[in-house]
C-alpha cells in the first residue's frame, strides 16, 4: 500500500450572535477547522484535525509543501515524518495533522484503535470535563458563569474549567471581586463537580499567588496558565506554594519546550495538544513528564475529530485523567463527522472501530465553506 495524496479541508461556521463568546478583550464570531486526509492506493484513508490556531489555509499550504516527501511511502513502513519545531504554529499544526492522520491510517490497516497501538490495555472510555466559562462579562451579569456550571451538572459532567472573564481593567475588577464570584460558584456547585481555572496567562505573580492559595483551600483540581508562560521561575514558586497542580503548556509542541518546566517543578500537570504537536510527540511528552511525577491532561479546544485524537491519547496514558471538551464551539464541532461518538454521563465512549473510530461526513465542504479572516474581533472597539 502506498500513500498517493495529502489533502487539507478548510472549514468555518459563523456563530449566531447569541452564541458568540468573549474572553479578555475579544469576541469570538466564528469556528474554524482544518482536516488533513492521507489517501492511499488501497482505498483506506487516514484523517485528523490540525489545530485551527495555525490558520486553516496556512496549514493547507504547509501540508502541500511537505506532501512530495510523503507521497509514495508505505504507511506500514517506518519513515521519517516532519517534526514540530516550536517556532511556527502553522507548520506545527500541519505536522500534527499529518502525524495524527497517519496514526488513524495505521490503526485502520491493523484493525486496531489508535489507543491500542499506543499501549496494550487502553481505556475504552475517557472522562470529559466541560470547558468554557467564556460567556460571562464583568460588565453584564457575571453570574452567568454560575448558571452555566449548573447546566453542565444537569448534563452529567463531573468537572468544569472556566476562565477569568473579560478584561478586568475595563470594569475595575480586583482579585477580591473575582474571588467573590469564585466563592459563589463553589457554593452553587456544592461539591457536585470538580472545578478548574484557566488564567489565560493574564495575571501577574502576586495576583496569581493570591488566587492560587484561595483555590487550593477550596479544593480546585488545577490552576492553568495563570501568568505569562515565559516566567518559569514564577511558575515554580506558584507550584511549590500549593498542593493543587499549576498547569500549562498548551501551546508547546516539543518535548524540549517542556524540559525547563519539568526540571524546575514548574508544572504539576502538562497540557500538550495532539492537534498542535501530533499524537507521536504528545505521547513522548506524556511519558517523559510521568517520569517526573507529572500527569498529562491534554488541551483539546476545537472540534470533534481533534477530541478523538486527544481521547485516544488519554486512554493510553500511564495515569489517565480527563479530556477537555469545548462546550461553545457550535455545530461545526461534531457535524464534521459521519456519526457523533457517544457521550454518556460526562464520558466519551471511544468507538469500537479501528483508527480514531470516526469518519468524515460527506458534505462538510459544502455546509461549512471556509470564511477568511480572524475568528475574533475587539470587544471594546
Amino acid at each position: 500500500m502506498k500513500i498517493t495524496k495529502l489533502q487539507t479541508l478548510c472549514l468555518s461556521r459563523l456563530h449566531e450572535s447569541e452564541c458568540q463568546w468573549v474572553t479578555a478583550a475579544y469576541r469570538t464570531i466564528k469556528a474554524d477547522c482544518a482536516i488533513v486526509i492521507i489517501h492511499t492506493d488501497g482505498g483506506i484513508n487516514g484523517i485528523a484535525e490540525a489545530s485551527a490556531y495555525g490558520v486553516p489555509t496556512n496549514i493547507r499550504d504547509w501540508v502541500d509543501w511537505m506532501a512530495p516527501d510523503i507521497i509514495g511511502k508505505d504507511p506500514e513502513d517506518p519513515f521519517s515524518l516532519p517534526h514540530p519545531n516550536g517556532h511556527s504554529r502553522s507548520y506545527d499544526s500541519a505536522v500534527a495533522g499529518i502525524d495524527s492522520a497517519l496514526w488513524d491510517l495505521k490503526g485502520k490497516i491493523a484493525g486496531k484503535r489508535v489507543s491500542e497501538l499506543l499501549t496494550e490495555e487502553p481505556l475504552k472510555r475517557v472522562r470529559l470535563y466541560a470547558s468554557s466559562g467564556c460567556r460571562y462579562d464583568w460588565g453584564d451579569k457575571p453570574e452567568q458563569l454560575i448558571e452555566e456550571a449548573l447546566e453542565y451538572i444537569d448534563m452529567g459532567y463531573t468537572a468544569m474549567k472556566f476562565r477569568i472573564g473579560t478584561d478586568w481593567s475595563h470594569n475595575n475588577i480586583s482579585v477580591k471581586d473575582f474571588l467573590d464570584l469564585v466563592h459563589k460558584l463553589t457554593d452553587a456547585v456544592n461539591g457536585r463537580m470538580e472545578l478548574m481555572l484557566d488564567g489565560n496567562c493574564r495575571l501577574n505573580e502576586d495576583e496569581a499567588m493570591e488566587i492560587a492559595l484561595e483555590l487550593d483551600k477550596l479544593g480546585f483540581t488545577w490552576f492553568e496558565e495563570p501568568i505569562p508562560w515565559r516566567d518559569i521561575d514564577a511558575y515554580s514558586r506558584l507550584n511549590d506554594a500549593v498542593e493543587m497542580p499549576i498547569t500549562g503548556g498548551e501551546s508547546f509542541t516539543t518535548l524540549e519546550r517542556f524540559r525547563p518546566y519539568l526540571d524546575k517543578n514548574a508544572y504539576g500537570i502538562v497540557q500538550q495538544d495532539a492537534g498542535l504537536c501530533g499524537i507521536t510527540e504528545a505521547m513522548r511528552i506524556a511519558k517523559t513528564a510521568y517520569r517526573f511525577g507529572v500527569d498529562t491532561c491534554p488541551h483539546s479546544w476545537h472540534n470533534g475529530l481533534m477530541a478523538m485524537a486527544n481521547g485516544h491519547l488519554v486512554a493510553a496514558l500511564p495515569n489517565p485523567r480527563v479530556l477537555e471538551l469545548c462546550m461553545i464551539q457550535g455545530p461545526l464541532q461534531w457535524d464534521i463527522l459521519e456519526e457523533k461518538p457517544l457521550i454518556e454521563s460526562g464520558w466519551l465512549i471511544l468507538p469500537d472501530k479501528p483508527g480514531l473510530g470516526v469518519e468524515l461526513a460527506s458534505d462538510i465542504e459544502e455546509r461549512f465553506p471556509y470564511i477568511e479572516g480572524s475568528y475574533c474581533v475587539g470587544l471594546y472597539s
